[in-house]
């Protein structure tokens, strides 16, 4: 019994250390709340470093706000 806890620990942490396809999805508002555009990118990593890569994308300026989420 102890063999199968231990296998499947180590598949769970294989798994989960795994890296995939993301989507970045960035969608623009602006000044008045209304959407302008939206944009999306695919993105390979590990869930952390895809999210953070991906928040990059968020800002503001000239009457427009920009928010990124990976989906």
């Amino acid at each position: 019994m102890k063999k199968v806890f231990f296998i499947a620990g180590i598949a769970l942490l294989t798994l989960a250390s795994c890296s995939k396809d993301w989507t970045c999805k960035c969608t623009q508002t602006g000044s008045s709340g209304t959407i302008v555009g939206t944009s999306s990118s695919t993105v390979t990593g590990k869930k952390n470093d895809v999210k953070t890569a991906c928040d990059e994308g968020d800002g503001s300026g000239f009457g427009f706000t920009q928010d990124c989420e990976i989906q």
